[in-house]
């Protein structure tokens, strides 16, 4: 294990509003993978000074943009709307935008892995292709039979109400690849997939509902769920995963939806 360190004296772009005094020393303990170099992933160690109020992409910024250039990751908005920044920290699935290094225990090394069930690309970098697939799958968009509207197609307020939950999902992947089914079955359609149904299955606008209840209803679908709540527990959005996913069922059930 490598360890990368930055001088306290070297000139740092330390926010204006944090002062020597804010500065601790933090230690991050990072999963590296390059196959371009070696087949097989290591931990390497970066220790250097920064506000602890800053967030794990901060750090990560910092590290890439200070230590080495060559650390890879995903991050576009940084403000918890994109969810491209979903890694696992400190053994659990987060957004690095939304979690404050004050919250990892920084006395000790804060680790910082990809999230799992997918194949690691580079760094903390996976392959996003089999999540977005399963999604697809299910038939993400308003099905309705007959002629084009000439005008919006009107919802009551408790209509909408009935899938606001599941509408709030940024497709982070942090619930399936917290998911023990998922790790296991590369096949299993996952929890985001399941909410992705259940936004539109419960939508009174649309008609594909018995369609997307078929498609889950496979051998892969939501009866694979066990009920972990890991998923449900790894959101950032604060989505009732496994109450979705239990309504879903329960649709496949009594066919009420």
């Amino acid at each position: 294990m490598s360890t990368a360190t930055l001088d306290k004296h070297e000139p740092q772009d330390a926010p204006a509003s944090a002062t020597a005094a804010d500065l601790i020393t933090v230690t991050f303990r990072i999963r590296r993978f390059n196959p371009e170099v070696a087949a097989d992933a290591s931990w390497e160690d970066f220790r250097f000074e920064i506000d602890p109020k800053e967030r794990v992409l901060d750090a990560l910024h910092k590290i890439k943009w200070e230590l080495d250039g060559t650390l890879t990751f995903r991050r576009s908005c940084a403000h918890g709307i994109c969810g491209s920044d979903a890694m696992r920290i400190n053994g659990r699935n987060r957004l690095a935008c939304k979690t404050l290094i004050k919250d990892m225990n920084p006395e000790k090394p804060i680790t910082v892995e990809p999230i799992k069930g997918l194949a690691v690309l580079k760094d903390l970098v996976v392959d996003m292709e089999p999540f977005f697939q399963a999604y697809r799958d299910i038939m993400p968009f308003l099905v309705t039979k007959g002629n084009e509207p000439t005008r919006e197609r009107l919802q009551s307020a408790e209509d909408r109400e009935r899938f606001d939950d599941t509408t709030k999902c940024i497709l982070c992947a942090a619930c399936t690849s917290s998911c023990p089914v998922f790790w296991n079955d590369g096949q299993y359609f996952g929890p985001q997939a399941i909410v992705g149904a259940h936004r539109f299955i419960f939508d009174s606008r649309d008609e594909g509902g018995e369609q997307r209840l078929e498609i889950l209803n496979s051998k892969e679908g939501v009866w694979r769920c066990r009920t972990t709540f890991n998923c449900t527990e790894a959101c950032p959005r604060g989505i009732e995963i496994t109450k979705a996913i239990q309504e879903v069922k329960r649709a496949l059930i009594t066919r009420r939806f």
